[in-house]
C-alpha cells in the first residue's frame, strides 16, 4: 500500500521574490539608519518628534515617551539608528533573518503607535512596513539565498 504523499505533487516553493523583497528592506533600513548614525542632530530630533507627537500617539504609549523615551532620547537615538542599520545589514545578508524580522516589526509599530495614525490611513508606511516584517519572519526569508541557509546546520537558532 502506498502513502498518500507519493501521489500529491511536491510543490516548489520559489523564494526569489522574497529574497528580492528582504534585500530591498535591508538596503532601505540601512540607507536611513546610516543617515541617523551620520547626523550629530538626531537626537534633538528624535525628541522634536516625539514631543510633537504626544497629541496624537496611541494612549497607552504617551506615558512611555514622556517618561522614559524623551528623558533618555539620546540613548534612543542612539537604539534606533543603530538598530535600523543592523536590521537592514542583517536582512541584506541574510544572518539571523527571523530576529532581524521580529526587531524590524517591534521598532517599526513603536513609530506607528507613536504616530498615532490608524491602519489604514494612506500615510501610514509604518503599517506597511510592519507587515512586510511579518512576511518576512513568518515564511523564514533567510532559509534561501541566506547566511541562515549556510550556517543552519551548525547554528540550529537560525534554521
Amino acid at each position: 500500500m502506498s502513502s498518500l504523499n507519493e501521489f500529491t505533487p511536491k510543490k516548489t516553493v520559489h523564494l526569489w521574490p522574497i529574497t528580492m523583497l528582504r534585500i530591498y528592506t535591508g538596503a532601505f533600513f540601512i540607507q536611513y539608519g546610516f543617515g541617523k548614525l551620520t547626523n550629530p542632530d538626531f537626537a534633538q530630533g528624535l525628541s522634536g518628534f516625539v514631543t510633537g507627537n504626544l497629541d496624537k500617539c496611541y494612549g497607552f504609549m504617551r506615558p512611555f515617551l514622556e517618561s522614559v523615551v524623551l528623558p533618555n532620547s539620546g540613548i534612543f537615538a542612539f537604539l534606533v539608528s543603530w538598530g535600523e542599520f543592523l536590521i537592514g545589514c542583517s536582512l541584506i545578508v541574510g544572518l539571523a533573518t527571523r530576529y532581524a524580522s521580529v526587531a524590524g516589526a517591534l521598532m517599526v509599530a513603536v513609530f506607528w503607535f507613536t504616530k498615532g495614525q490608524g491602519f489604514f490611513e494612506a500615510q501610514n508606511h509604518d503599517a506597511i512596513w510592519f507587515m512586510i516584517f511579518v512576511v518576512l519572519a513568518a515564511v523564514h526569508a533567510g532559509r534561501k539565498h541566506s547566511l541562515d541557509a549556510k550556517l543552519a546546520d551548525r547554528f540550529r537558532f537560525l534554521a
